[in-house]
Parts: structure tokens; C-alpha cells; sequence
């Protein structure tokens, strides 16, 4: 009897070990949930990814290769434009873009001041002058009747930023446009992918509106390689012909330069990975959107996070996920998802009129209230293809206990 005893004792001491050690495994698991996960979404396209870059290295067709083409073909068929000519990063893009227009020192480009540093970096590299407006509240875009009441006889183009994923209202931007005479460069960086309708119900993705698109292909971008990377879109024969000559040293001829241009070539390898994830970009954007709906779901009972909202004329395609925290400690919150092994950030710290680069007479604290009040409140959560049910329940849920 005592054997037994001895015996069950054992098997439940066994039992309890095992159980133990498969809750600290899954809990290590749950504790390391990056803001992208670019290795998991890898191993997906392993194999093809390898063979085309071993392909490349056998040939040495490094630049302007057969793979370059074939993406840039593959992308034009995908968002249905006339012409795309990549690039080596987004932000080469804007810049090359400004020159293809021929915008002179001292003209004017409204943007937003609720962005990413590069789309007014380019403007004031090249001597133009940025004219920053403000944002829409629900959808964190640039407000199209701040636009309009900052144009002036200077104003020479809009930049419009499609930002975290939905466009911006293009069709109010676009006719604004129409009206005073202005070109229109879409930073497209965050929301290629995205599908616009337009009050007659054109539909037309994201980027391919404007005058010119640019995009960004950074490795965490919804469609990214695996270094640096861009593109411009346009449906103007004339001027992607002088997207090429700009891009290209200036040249139409080798070694006879027509115009001031820049070295910016997309390379054989990074668009021979694009291509192979450009097949999965519809796939990859649903998983987004799931991850999204999920976080929508999760804090809909809370009124101290306020969700994004989506436009009705735009999908979104989520490149990240930024809430709005209503009387949270930002700060503790992020502290406490840190230990917890959950990335988090903060999408944007500071607005571009208050960057110390950028800091400007004409502007002032206050002047942009909503990017303002965006800036000391918002927060990204994590937000890529590879998640499961389980991390995104881990997440929601260490969020949740934290703000009660």
C-alpha cells in the first residue's frame, strides 16, 4: 500500500512539474511580442526568398536586373498605374519627386505637421518652404480646410500623408488642388495597399492619385524588403520619363547629363524580395486588419482607449495600430508592457512646428491643437501578420489589468 501511495505521489508531483514548465514556457513565449515580427512572416516565404537571392548572386545582376523589372511591372499591374519607378528609399522618393516637378527655392508645400520627419525633410533640403497644417481628429490625416485656408500665391503642391494605413480625403485634397493649380504628392509610405472610393464609387488604391505616389519599402513597412527601398507612382508619361532622368544622375544618355539628378537605385535583391511578398500583400493586410478588429473588440468596453477610427472612403491597412489614451499614465503604461515583454511606442512624440530643426516664427505651441493633444496621448501597439489569437489576448488583456 505504502508503494502506492509512493507511486502517486510521484506521478502527481510528475504531473504538477510538467504543468508548471509548460506555463513558464508559454509564458516566455507570451512575454516577447515585437512591434513587427519580420522573422516569423521570413520563414513563411523561406524558401523562395532563398532561391531568388541565390539566383542573384549566381548571375551578379545586382543592379537594374531582370528581378527589378519584373517587380516594377508586378506593382504597376497591382495598384493599376501607368508607371512605377523604384527607388532606393521613401524618402529619396519625396525628394526625387520635388525635383521631377521642378519646384523652385521659395515655393511653397503644405503638409502636416502630424508625420514622420521626411516628408518636410526633402522640402527644406531642397529650399522649399514647408507650410504645416493640422489634422482630423477621428482619422489623424491632414484636414483638408486647414489646406485650403493655407494656401497663398506661393503654394506650388500639397503633400498629403496616408498615415498609420487609411487615406487621407483625396477627393476633397484632389479638387482643392484643381482649384488653385497645384501638384499633389502623396507620401504613401504607410498604406500601400489601401483602397480609395471616390463619391462617384472610382475606386483607386492609395498612392495613385495625386500627381505623384511615393512609397517607402523599410523592412517593417506592410510591403518591405530586407534592407532600404521606395518607389514613385504616376500615371503622366512625361513626367515619370523625368522621374527616371532624375533618379539616374540626370541622364537619358550614359554619361550625358541633362539635369541635376541623384543616385537612387533599388537594388536586384530587395526587389526580388518585394516581388515574392507582393503576392502575399492582400493576405498580410487582412491579418492586420484581424488584428485590428481584435483590438477594436478587446477595447470597446473601456472609455479611457479611444480605438482608431476608420474613414468610410478608405480601407485601412493598418501599418500601425495608435489608440488614444484618455486619462492613462502613458508613460507608467508603457513601462509596465515593457516588463511585461510587449514593444510598444509612440507614433508621434513630437510634432514637426515643435522640432527644434524645424522651429519656425510663423509657429507656435498651440497653433495645431489636435497634433498636439495626438502627440501627448497616443500610443502604438504592436501590429504585424504573424500574430495568434493567444499574443493578441496576451496583449489586450496586460492592457486591460493596467488601466482597470
Amino acid at each position: 500500500m505504502r508503494f502506492f501511495k509512493e507511486k502517486i505521489l510521484v506521478v502527481s508531483l510528475t504531473c504538477c512539474l510538467v504543468d508548471f514548465f509548460l506555463i513558464f514556457a508559454k509564458t516566455l513565449i507570451m512575454q516577447n511580442i515585437p512591434m513587427v515580427d519580420l522573422v516569423g512572416q521570413y520563414n513563411k516565404i523561406k524558401p523562395e526568398v532563398d532561391s531568388a537571392i541565390q539566383e542573384i548572386l549566381s548571375t551578379a545582376a545586382f543592379i537594374n536586373g531582370p528581378y527589378v523589372k519584373k517587380f516594377q511591372e508586378d506593382l504597376q499591374q497591382y495598384l493599376n498605374v501607368k508607371h512605377v519607378i523604384p527607388c532606393a528609399n521613401g524618402t529619396d522618393a519625396l525628394q526625387v519627386a520635388m525635383m521631377a516637378l521642378n519646384l523652385e527655392p521659395g515655393d511653397e508645400v503644405i503638409t502636416t505637421t502630424f508625420t514622420f520627419i521626411a516628408t518636410a525633410e526633402v522640402i527644406a533640403l531642397l529650399r522649399l518652404k514647408p507650410v504645416l497644417v493640422d489634422i482630423e481628429k477621428d482619422s489623424y490625416n491632414i484636414d483638408p480646410e486647414a489646406i485650403e485656408r493655407a494656401i497663398t500665391p506661393k503654394t506650388k503642391a500639397i503633400v498629403p500623408v496616408h498615415i498609420f494605413g487609411q487615406c487621407a480625403n483625396m477627393e476633397a485634397i484632389l479638387d482643392i488642388a484643381r482649384r488653385h493649380n497645384l501638384y499633389v504628392v502623396e507620401d504613401n509610405a504607410q498604406a500601400i495597399g489601401a483602397d480609395y472610393t471616390f463619391s462617384d464609387g472610382t475606386v483607386k488604391k492609395s498612392g495613385t492619385m495625386g500627381t505623384i505616389g511615393c512609397t517607402s519599402f523599410f523592412p517593417s513597412k506592410n510591403l518591405g524588403c530586407f534592407g532600404d527601398g521606395g518607389a514613385l507612382f504616376t500615371n503622366d508619361d512625361s513626367l515619370a520619363e523625368q522621374i527616371r532622368v532624375v533618379v539616374n544622375h540626370g541622364m537619358k544618355v550614359r554619361y550625358y547629363h541633362d539635369y541635376v539628378g541623384v543616385n537612387s537605385r533599388l537594388d536586384s535583391i530587395q526587389a526580388a524580395v518585394l516581388d515574392i511578398k507582393l503576392k502575399h500583400l492582400d493576405n498580410y493586410i487582412k491579418a492586420r486588419q484581424y488584428a485590428a478588429a481584435y483590438y477594436d473588440k478587446a477595447f470597446a468596453s473601456t472609455d479611457k482607449i479611444i480605438t482608431p477610427k476608420k474613414s468610410d472612403f478608405t480601407t485601412h491597412v493598418y501599418h500601425q495600430y495608435v489608440m488614444v489614451l484618455n486619462g492613462v499614465d502613458r508613460d507608467a503604461l508603457m513601462k509596465h508592457l515593457q516588463s511585461k515583454g510587449i514593444a510598444c511606442a509612440i507614433y508621434y512624440p513630437v510634432p514637426l512646428h515643435e522640432q527644434k530643426a524645424y522651429q519656425d516664427p510663423r509657429y507656435k505651441k498651440g497653433d495645431f491643437p489636435v497634433s498636439e493633444y495626438l502627440c501627448e496621448n497616443v500610443i502604438a501597439l504592436p501590429m504585424h501578420t504573424e500574430f495568434t489569437d493567444e499574443q493578441l489576448n496576451y496583449v489586450t488583456t496586460t492592457i486591460l489589468d493596467f488601466i482597470g
